[in-house]
């Protein structure tokens, strides 16, 4: 298992912040994520569907989404990303790890950060279909608003959309860090 070089350089809430604008207060994305909750549990409840997480973006995202859930799941993660700690995606994904769990006949939904152009996604949806999962369904908590997005990926859910700036804050990072912020920011690179 290859490990994550740390970044070396540190960055701090008061570096970054003073230049950023707030885009989604907690409240907003609270509601937000409540609204989104309502329409899983109408679709989802008896499925006992497998919520996989988007490691490292959608960890604060799926914790905040699954203790609003009404019905019974499972949960499990993989991490894959274009991005390691920068603020622009490479083309390769880099799968890091991929989920215990078995997907064969299960309704697979994927929880991810934000949906930008699609990399990501795409090839999370064809792994699980290659693992034998029943029904994918993918939710994130932003989606940018762009025509970048590769020709035929869209997400079933969206707690939020967003304009296309680099964003931060609840599971998404700048540079590798402040992924903990309760708060979505913006920033121009």
């Amino acid at each position: 298992m290859t490990k994550t070089a740390v970044n070396p350089e540190l960055i701090t809430m008061a570096d970054v912040l003073p230049r950023a604008q707030l885009i989604f207060d907690a409240s907003t994305i609270s509601y937000a994520m409540d609204v989104l909750a309502d329409k899983l549990d109408a679709r989802l409840n008896g499925s006992n569907p497998l919520m996989l997480c988007v490691m490292n973006g959608g960890i604060v995202f799926t914790g905040h989404l699954v203790t609003r859930l009404e019905f019974d799941l499972d949960i499990d993660y993989l991490h894959a990303t274009r991005y390691r700690n920068q603020t622009k995606g490479g083309e390769v994904l880099n799968w890091i790890s991929e989920p215990r769990t078995s997907l064969d006949g299960r309704t697979v939904v994927i929880l991810d950060d934000i949906l930008d152009e699609g990399v990501t996604l795409s090839e999370v949806v064809k792994y699980c279909q290659a693992n034998g999962a029943k029904q994918v369904i993918s939710v994130v908590l932003l989606r940018k608003i762009h025509q970048r997005c590769i020709k035929g990926v869209d997400c079933d859910y969206t707690a939020l959309e967003v304009d296309d700036r680099y964003v931060f804050g609840f599971g998404m990072d700048y540079k590798g860090h402040l992924r903990h912020l309760n708060s979505i920011y913006a920033i121009d690179e």
